[in-house]
């Protein structure tokens, strides 16, 4: 498989497989070998164009995973994923386990670092793998007790030049880069729905842009339920409003529902 990022024509839907005990929306559901397998089929069966493979919880207050834990849950999956024959992701801030997921067929590396870890950037750029660079203010532990900014976009721009240019010098090529802007990840409400109404913005890059808003607590602060699984048709509609405001991969847990709505997105554009 593997893809250009540089040439994504239509929007493609990146599904989320959490081999985690602790992921907030679906944490233990996923690490049995045989569950994770099936759930990854299901979900490639429903459109989803990659999955994304994590083996560490990233959200507000999840613990770090040692080394030997995280590739001991994410590798063996990943390489009976080569089987599905679809691009395979690896979620993780960790090189070695970069290293290893490639190795074993992962041809796309999505981690919320943004490959600031040492020896990460040497390992994208060896690798020609497709890169997701995140913004994050702080980290797992303290990234929500108290974000500020003076300009979030602006402030999220002048890391991505950073990063970018990191990446470039590193060897990493251009057109195998692409930006989140880390919804949820060091940001209030109001953050998010300013990053969300603005995403066009983050265009001037020319590099595609990765969306993962699916199921987080904006949507249920928004909806007024802290429900997880009353998240649906909130996520959905945030991820087509991503999508007109210019995003090119959407992160998600319910690809089929997705995919329905990005069906009738596309055909209400092309009249």
């Amino acid at each position: 498989m593997g893809f250009a990022a540089a040439n994504i024509k239509t929007p493609l839907i990146m599904g989320i497989l959490n081999i985690t005990p602790d992921s907030f929306a679906d944490g233990g559901k996923f690490l049995d070998f045989d569950k994770a397998l099936k759930h990854a089929k299901n979900m490639v069966g429903q459109g989803a164009n990659l999955i994304d493979v994590g083996g560490e919880s990233t959200r507000p207050g999840a613990e770090n995973v040692s080394l030997e834990d995280e590739l001991n849950r994410v590798i063996p999956v990943v390489k009976a994923l080569k089987s599905l024959k679809t691009n395979i992701s690896i979620d993780t801030s960790k090189p070695k386990v970069m290293a290893a997921a490639l190795a074993a067929g992962a041809n796309f590396i999505n981690d919320v670092n943004a490959l600031q870890a040492a020896g990460a950037l040497e390992i994208a750029a060896s690798s020609k793998a497709n890169i997701c660079l995140m913004h994050r203010q702080g980290n797992a532990k303290n990234m929500q007790n108290n974000p500020k900014y003076i300009s979030v976009i602006d402030e999220i721009k002048q890391f991505f030049s950073e990063r970018i240019s990191a990446c470039i010098q590193a060897g990493v090529a251009e057109e195998n880069i692409i930006l989140d802007p880390g919804f949820g990840f060091g940001k209030t409400l109001a953050h998010n729905l300013e990053i969300l109404k603005r995403l066009g913005e983050f265009k001037t890059f020319g590099l595609p842009l990765l969306v993962g808003l699916s199921r987080k607590s904006l949507i249920g602060a928004l909806l007024n339920d802290e429900n997880i699984d009353r998240r649906l048709a909130g996520s959905v509609a945030a991820a087509i409003i991503a999508v007109q405001n210019g995003a090119n991969i959407l992160r998600v847990h319910d690809v089929l529902a997705t995919k329905d709505a990005l069906t009738i997105l596309q055909n209400v554009a092309e009249d």
